[in-house]
């Protein structure tokens, strides 16, 4: 299953349009050329590798409490390190 799950803006590469997000301390690179402006420590919803829409800290908290009471943090975890 895939979802836009929100993860944290941990470094930029701006000439790139990309960034480096953390989740559950796993990092992967991204694309943010679909947003506007992004900053190191925003959180943004991903999906298939593309930052889709800035999100507030509490949203995105609320959004992974959620996930992984549903049992799905773990398995999108698992699909960004494969």
């Amino acid at each position: 299953m895939c979802l836009a799950m929100p993860a944290e803006v941990v470094a930029l590469n701006t000439v790139a349009d990309q960034a480096t997000i953390s989740l559950g301390g796993v990092k992967k690179e991204i694309s943010t050329a679909l947003l506007d402006a992004v900053e190191v420590g925003d959180y943004v919803l991903i999906h298939v590798g593309y930052a889709l829409h800035r999100v507030s800290p509490e949203e995105a908290q609320r959004t992974l409490d959620l996930m992984a009471e549903a049992g799905l943090l773990a398995e999108e975890l698992e699909e960004m390190t494969a």
